[in-house]
């Protein structure tokens, strides 16, 4: 299950409003990757653009991450940002898919749907 967002922005565009959005909700971004400048810089073309970007509510994270340390596996949340077939989305797998694949806790169900209700916001405003 993924959740994506078809937006008429640019990569570039959307970037900037996605960090905005980010911030706005109580987020940081700890980290994002160029894939496609990634993958040229070792030798191999990806055609489309392809950003991915780390972002994590500290508040959050402590809170789960005290519940249970293995879900450092599923963080920090990504949102990326991509081209296909010459149309620009924004998306993510949704924090619930992957936690529950670590944990059956209802407290950390609780806090995931927390955080994918947020990432929501933050793509939708963004797209």
């Amino acid at each position: 299950m993924l959740y994506k967002k078809q937006t008429s922005k640019s990569i570039d565009q959307a970037f900037g409003d996605v960090q905005a959005s980010v911030k706005g909700h109580g987020f940081g971004m700890l980290h994002y990757y160029d894939l496609r400048k990634i993958l040229a810089d070792k030798g191999f073309e990806l055609p489309n653009e392809c950003l991915v970007l780390e972002v994590c509510n500290p508040r959050q994270a402590a809170e789960v991450l005290g519940m249970d340390m293995t879900l450092n596996m599923a963080l920090p949340c990504r949102i990326s940002i991509y081209e296909d077939h010459g149309k620009t989305y924004i998306g993510m797998v949704p924090p619930t898919v992957q936690l529950a694949l670590i944990s059956d806790d209802e407290r950390i169900a609780e806090a995931a749907r927390e955080v994918e209700r947020t990432l929501q916001q933050i793509i939708d405003s963004a797209a």
